[in-house]
């Protein structure tokens, strides 16, 4: 298999002089295609700026982070910026849906941003709400969504340009237990049936024992790794 993503000793400082804190020190890891992967760790262990970091979504002080054996600190803003809406999906613990546009609207929204015609936002929105099984509230405003329904709507939106990688941010953290289970469901089935890599940041030990592999982080640093 190939490496998706890797990181090489990577390190995230935040602040300068007395007051900088490093929220990752010297992390090195690789995560292979069609891998289900929990980074696992207490609030303000650095797990989800680890996540950040591996989605592009932020850069390290220090170290590489390799897309598919590239280096991306050597590619264009634009070609990361094509990179993560077009490889990456993203669900967040936040629902970050606009309450007052359609459920259709929040869910094809990167596809709006990519310039994809009307007509094939519309088909392709439909198909990602019928994989969540929402596509009867396609027209309904977001905010009259319940807390699941809102975050299977997120994962429409992540599904919505077929993505390589789905990072997933505490995903069931506002949820009740039952709602939250269906929402993992849906996260491995979409592993295991599409080929998916699944990326999980949370602190919930049964999800983390889902996936094939955990990583632990503890104080910015890798802790311990282990294989199911």
């Amino acid at each position: 298999m190939s490496s998706v993503v890797s990181v090489k000793n990577v390190t995230k400082t935040y602040g300068k002089g007395e007051a900088a804190f490093s929220a990752l020190d010297d992390v090195s890891l690789s995560i292979e295609a069609g891998e289900s992967v929990a980074v696992i760790g207490k609030s303000g262990s650095g797990k989800s700026t680890l996540m950040h970091v591996m989605a592009l979504l932020d850069k390290p002080t220090e170290g590489s982070v390799l897309v598919n054996d590239k280096n991306a600190s050597k590619m264009s803003g634009r070609k990361v910026y094509n990179l993560r809406n077009k490889s990456y999906g993203f669900v967040f613990q936040q629902f970050f849906l606009n309450g007052n546009d359609t459920v259709l609207n929040n869910v094809i929204l990167p596809l709006k941003i990519a310039g994809i015609s009307r007509k094939a936002r519309k088909e392709r929105g439909m198909k990602a709400l019928k994989a969540v099984e929402l596509e009867e509230k396609a027209d309904k405003k977001a905010a009259e969504l319940s807390g699941g329904q809102k975050q299977r709507a997120c994962v429409a939106r992540a599904l919505i340009n077929n993505p390589d990688v789905i990072f997933a941010d505490e995903p069931t953290g506002n949820l009740d237990s039952h709602t939250g289970k269906t929402v993992e469901d849906l996260l491995f089935k979409l592993n295991k049936e599409h080929g998916i890599t699944l990326i999980i940041v949370t602190h919930d030990e049964d999800i983390a024992k889902r996936c094939k592999r955990q990583i632990h982080i503890k104080d910015g640093a890798l802790a311990d790794r282990s294989t199911t």
